[in-house]
């Protein structure tokens, strides 16, 4: 397969070349808005970020993202030096300098900063963090179900890098997506440390089964929002559900798989490894946990 399609794929809109990109507390026009090259983020990776939606004038769960962003960034000893309400008030301004109403994405960067020296240690990020909004318009749009193929690259172990961390530093589930594409799939289906199913290199992992739905434990995955959002609905409308390991096995005999992140709420999975999954088409659970979504984001 060569025509690959992403979980990000969204419409073109010309409207994203005329963007307002907020930068250290400075609103630029896209083609001005840099950081420095002795940045930590752009040297090392150092630093966490977060994807946010906005549906109708509204960031959906908009303080549970600030929140995992200050969580992640206490983890890493990274000083935000702002408070949780100034990081809101700066979305809230990139969004008003855009002009944007509903069906946009906020991608919300925080590094250690500009770096004295181009090495490692974190004593050489001396003049602060650097933030950075970059805010688009930004209409999901995938063509058919996504297809997955499963990777050597695991969800590791916490004392390694934690998958729970939403940092920069992104090259596992990059070179994860790359073994993905080799292999003719669109993104990577990734296991944990003990061999069960976990998670994509992009997004949260469930399968059903029987009318149930079936995710990981938790251990080695995203914390996910919108994960806990389908867990949840789940639960408030007598979908049985269920947090648990299981293996490739599990998966390839699912009724449904589907796919949950920020970007894409719910975005189903037509083959994994070369197997149909069910029909190949968006499953009757998958399209009624879409709709609940969706009235609770109001989108």
């Amino acid at each position: 397969m060569n025509d690959h399609v992403s979980t990000h794929q969204a419409e073109e809109d010309a409207r994203n070349d005329q963007i307002l990109i907020w930068v250290d507390g400075a609103l630029k026009p896209k083609v001005q808005a840099t950081v420095s090259v002795y940045d930590s983020g752009f040297m090392l990776g150092d630093g966490v970020w977060e994807g946010i939606r906005l549906y109708n004038g509204r960031w959906s769960f908009i303080d549970e993202h600030i929140d995992r962003l200050f969580e992640a960034a206490k983890a890493i000893d990274l000083d935000i030096a702002r408070t949780k309400q100034q990081v809101i008030d700066a979305v809230l301004e990139t969004q008003a300098a855009n002009g944007m109403t509903t069906d946009a994405h906020c991608r919300l960067m925080v590094t250690r900063g500009v770096k004295t020296r181009p090495f490692q240690h974190p004593r050489l990020s001396q003049q602060g963090p650097t933030m950075v909004i970059i805010m688009e318009h930004s209409r999901p749009k995938i063509p058919r179900p996504i297809t997955l193929a499963t990777v050597p690259h695991l969800r590791g172990l916490p004392m390694t890098q934690d998958p729970k961390l939403n940092s920069h530093s992104k090259l596992n589930c990059i070179l994860a997506c790359i073994a993905a594409q080799k292999a003719g799939a669109d993104e990577a289906l990734m296991l944990d440390v003990h061999g069960f199913v976990n998670t994509t290199n992009a997004c949260n992992f469930f399968i059903v089964r029987k009318g149930q739905v079936w995710t990981s434990t938790g251990d080695y995955c995203m914390n996910g929002i919108t994960r806990q959002k389908v867990i949840d609905l789940c639960r408030a409308n007598d979908i049985p559900v269920y947090e648990r390991n299981f293996s490739l096995v599990d998966t390839y005999s699912a009724d449904e798989a589907f796919l949950t992140g920020t970007f894409g709420a719910q975005t189903p999975v037509g083959s994994i490894d070369g197997r149909q999954i069910g029909s190949g088409q968006m499953g009757p659970v998958t399209e009624r946990l879409r709709g609940l979504y969706k009235s609770l984001v109001g989108a």
